[in-house]
């Protein structure tokens, strides 16, 4: 019988990343109390969250039939070079064109053909980006390249 092999990983691999992460809080900050919540209650949380989701997705599949997908490896290439680029670029070229290089890189293997729907794409995740982290959040990121 074939399983749902995409389902059965990418969910264990959530309830795992969770539990990885509320373990790692829970020996590391102080939960607190109820009264008073220490720094790692939300962490635990979270934690705990996702791997609560990482089992709902991944235990029914166990039942489910399905297909393994086929690789696609420039894809995964292009956005492990998205990645990349945002984190490395981020300081040196600033949010603005490290978030719309990221997304221009990441959209290369993308079966649709032109650059006006990446270009389209790039500007709203660029704005969206800028807007939650910027101006949302207050973060103190550059949006500009530094010059000198």
């Amino acid at each position: 019988m074939q399983r749902d092999w995409p389902d059965i990983l990418g969910g264990f691999a959530l309830a795992a990343c969770g539990a990885a992460a509320a373990g790692w809080a829970w020996l590391h900050y102080d939960l607190g109390s109820i009264r008073q919540m220490g720094a790692g209650a939300f962490p635990v949380a979270l934690g705990l969250l996702l791997t609560v989701l990482g089992l709902i997705v991944a235990l029914p599949a166990l039942r489910r039939s399905g297909t393994l997908p086929r690789a696609e490896p420039w894809a995964a290439c292009a956005v492990l070079a998205s990645v990349l680029t945002f984190g490395l670029g981020l300081r040196v070229l600033g949010l603005v064109a490290a978030t719309a290089l990221a997304v221009l890189i990441a959209s290369l293997p993308a079966p649709q053909r032109g650059w006006g729907w990446r270009l389209a794409l790039a500007a709203c995740v660029t704005g969206l980006t800028v807007l939650v982290f910027r101006l949302g959040l207050q973060m103190s990121l550059p949006l500009w390249p530094r010059l000198g």
